[in-house]
């Protein structure tokens, strides 16, 4: 449960939102004038974050790593198809945003209509194909640990659009110079947004090192250090 949680946290404030700012810039900044339209696609991608990361961590288990084929026979032991990571992940990910934009269409035609162009492109978004190569990455152990990085990542992104889509509708109403409305100003926010977000990263990391075992001759090394200061002192007192 801890390491659920743990891994929950760290891939909201950790991972997504960092990656929302800084490599799904295309989206996030075209889908985010309007509150509305940010949260239709912010759900949109915690969809499709949640189905295609546990999804590419069995394409990863059973498929891609080295030796993963041996449940075939152990004649395929030796084969390793890592080189398709990027080709596998990325076809997972094209099927569910076709299945996401096909439902949308479907049940809310205004919502398809002002996402337009922006939510066949989360196919190619950084942001989406990074909490599956960062799956792969952390090796995470088993599907459940999977599935809870993949929505914990899709709301990291949603927290982010989110937060972003709300200061610039405030922003219209805010006297901004001239030469910075408009795009300058929400690159100066998105910037300050993404210094934000990787401060999180010393909040959730501190502490996650373990002490390491001393050595046999560590051990030895002390207590001759010990033996010698115990020495010095009685040879003090015996000056004295």
């Amino acid at each position: 449960m801890i390491e659920h949680l743990e891994l929950f946290f760290k891939s909201i404030f950790i991972d997504n939102m960092v990656f929302a700012v800084f490599l799904g810039m295309c989206s996030y900044l075209a889908v985010s004038k309007k509150v509305a339209t940010a949260v239709g696609l912010g759900a949109a991608v915690i969809f499709v974050l949640a189905i295609t990361v546990p999804l590419n961590w069995l394409l990863d288990q059973y498929l891609l790593q080295p030796g993963a084929l041996t449940w075939l026979g152990p004649e395929y032991a030796d084969y390793d198809l890592g080189f398709l990571s990027f080709i596998m992940f990325i076809a997972t990910i094209a099927t569910m945003v076709q299945l996401v934009e096909i439902v949308v269409e479907k049940f809310s035609p205004s919502l398809y209509n002002s996402l337009g162009i922006f939510l066949p492109l989360i196919a190619v978004n950084c942001a989406i194909l990074g909490g599956s190569l960062f799956m792969q990455s952390r090796e995470i152990e088993t599907f459940g640990l999977a599935l809870n990085y993949g929505i914990s990542s899709g709301i990291g992104w949603f927290l982010a659009i989110l937060a972003i889509a709300a200061i610039r509708e405030k922003i219209r109403y805010s006297a901004v110079p001239a030469p910075l409305r408009g795009l300058g100003i929400t690159f100066i926010i998105t910037g300050l947004m993404g210094i934000g977000f990787l401060s999180f990263g010393g909040m959730l990391t501190g502490g996650d090192e373990e002490e390491t075992p001393k050595t046999e001759q560590a051990i030895r090394l002390e207590e001759k250090q010990t033996e010698t200061v115990k020495e010095l002192a009685e040879n003090t007192k015996t000056i004295d």
